[in-house]
């Protein structure tokens, strides 16, 4: 079989294996997701195929050289210094590409991997210390308290609140936002979110990317990425950015999202970062149709009503004139995909389609 070699030190759960067959036998007991992938990655194909998250469309299958995803686990280790014996903590869904990747980086670089359910309080009950995990931020803002039990973090698959990022700049912990997608096989760059040097410069605050990997910019503004080892193809985003160099950017939001409220541009996710100083609470804003401005901002936050947030929104100095929402409106629960990223569209349509329900009822 091609890929039939375990790394000398590779563990799971605390087990070491002697052949491929006895690993697969033992991910059964682990679960069956775990057991698939790596059945498929073990078999003589060259390729995995993954699903994407659905969080921007329709979740998708694509393909991707087992190569690649190899190349992918060797940057990540050179990057953060992950040798052969780290212990590495999984605790995200296995079925999409971060999940898989943890389970492809231990096998590779030999670590010693655990696996847990891929719950949003994944650190609750957990005694043992990690060298490495990798989370969403929903499981980060549940677990500041117990982080003390991972050396190295990194977060992926949405934005990290300023109220969370600011509890995080006490800690020991070495954390860091990525950027990726699927099609990148997770992250292909990534930013400091705590444990800054005074020494340092402003620099920390940008995305850098791995080793191999170039970027650039598309006519939209959008990043385009090069990366031989991990793509047969340039990738073309949907991501707008601001250019720092070749290795270095700043993430601005997404082509896609943007709004044209009475002619002004608007890109929620700046507008997103400036509330997440204030709003506890899981949230987005968005464009809806309106007969003066064309579409007007409003504000979605997760949860009951609160009037204190109301009143500090509406008097948030950072905020210019477009970028005070018109509405805002508490939802009991967003929509999401199964690794926890907000469905942004169809959490829009959901809502807009209760209120002109509710607007029904009262004409």
């Amino acid at each position: 079989m091609k890929n039939s070699r375990v790394h000398k030190n590779f563990q799971l759960n605390e087990k070491s294996f002697s052949s491929v067959a006895e690993l697969l036998v033992f991910s059964k007991t682990i679960s069956e997701t775990v057991f698939l992938f790596l059945s498929d990655w073990f078999s003589d194909d060259d390729f995995i195929k993954v699903t994407t998250s659905g969080s921007t469309g329709k979740p998708t299958v694509i393909t991707l050289k087992k190569e690649f995803m190899k190349n992918s686990a060797l940057a990540t280790g050179a990057f953060f210094d992950l040798k052969e014996n780290t212990t590495a903590l999984l605790c995200l869904p296995v079925a999409y590409i971060a999940g898989k990747m943890m389970l492809v980086r231990a096998l590779v670089l030999g670590w010693h991997l655990d696996v847990v359910a891929p719950t949003s309080e994944p650190l609750k009950g957990i005694e043992k210390t990690y060298d490495f995990s990798a989370m969403v931020p929903m499981q980060l803002q549940n677990s500041v308290e117990e982080l003390h039990t991972i050396k190295k973090l990194i977060v992926g698959g949405g934005v990290v609140t300023k109220i969370v990022e600011a509890q995080l700049q006490s800690l020991k912990t070495e954390i860091f936002a990525t950027y990726g997608m699927t099609e990148t096989i997770t992250h292909i760059a990534v930013r400091k979110l705590n444990n800054f040097r005074h020494a340092e410069t402003t620099s920390v605050s940008h995305y850098k990317t791995l080793s191999n990997i170039t970027i650039s910019q598309d006519d939209r503004n959008c990043l385009v990425i090069n990366a031989p080892k991990i793509s047969d193809t340039q990738i073309i985003t949907n991501d707008i950015v601001r250019i720092i160099s070749n290795i270095e950017f700043d993430w601005l939001g997404r082509f896609d999202n943007v709004i044209n409220s009475g002619a002004v541009k608007l890109h929620p996710e700046q507008i997103e970062e400036k509330l997440s100083a204030i709003i506890s609470q899981r949230f987005f804003v968005a464009g809806v149709p309106d007969s003066l401005l064309g579409e007007k901002l409003v504000l979605l936050i997760e949860g009951p009503i609160e009037k204190t947030s109301i009143d500090k929104i509406k008097s948030l100095k950072t905020l210019s004139g477009f970028e005070i929402p018109k509405e805002i409106y508490f939802i009991n629960e967003f929509i999401e995909t199964k690794t926890k990223k907000i469905q942004r569209k169809k959490t829009l349509d959901i809502w807009i389609e209760h209120l002109n329900n509710m607007n029904d009822i009262v004409s």
